[in-house]
């Protein structure tokens, strides 16, 4: 598929000689090292040199070319993609957040409700953001109960609407 996956963020630098540390976005953060080349939002390229994990879910990195602690200090930010048909085919029942983005959300009849903007993990398991026509956004808890269907090659997902309460507003 087209796009690009982030994997990480710079969020300092490490040391004197340039490496930087990194919150990573992958299963594992030793998964990050496989890929040679990352690049920004704008293209430029991040030839990783050294790797090593660091605390959960963050790793210590170096670059070509950065080697003082002013250019990684400088990187502070810079979000680290990589291009989607580079990773792994997921496993069934796992989808890559990029996949899901961008598919329509439909109720049980087929009507569609919005489309999918983004999954949180707020620290209590992954919640689906879906945005209606209107603007509104709706957030869900990302299980199979509420999106009990995700067809990406169909770009759609079935998902089952919260009932409304007694007083008619819609439960959100």
């Amino acid at each position: 598929m087209a796009g690009d996956v982030l994997l990480a963020a710079v969020i300092g630098a490490q040391g004197l000689k340039g490496a930087v540390k990194t919150k990573v976005f992958t299963a594992s953060p030793e998964a990050l090292s496989r890929y040679a080349v990352l690049h920004d939002k704008n293209g430029k390229r991040f030839e990783i040199t050294a790797f090593r994990p660091g605390k959960p879910g963050e790793a210590v990195m170096s670059f070509q070319g950065v080697d003082t602690r002013e250019a990684a200090e400088a990187l502070k930010g810079t979000q680290l993609f990589v291009a989607r048909d580079k990773l792994p085919e997921p496993d069934e029942e796992e989808f890559y957040h990029a996949d899901l983005i961008g598919l329509e959300a439909r109720d049980s009849e087929g009507r569609v409700i919005g489309k999918v903007t983004s999954i949180h993990n707020f620290g209590a398991g992954d919640v689906i953001e879906i945005t209606r026509a209107d603007g509104d956004t709706v957030l869900l808890a990302f299980t199979r109960e509420t999106v009990p269907h995700i067809d990406i090659p169909g770009g759609h997902i079935l998902v089952a609407v919260p009932e409304d309460d007694e007083a008619g507003d819609h439960v959100e």
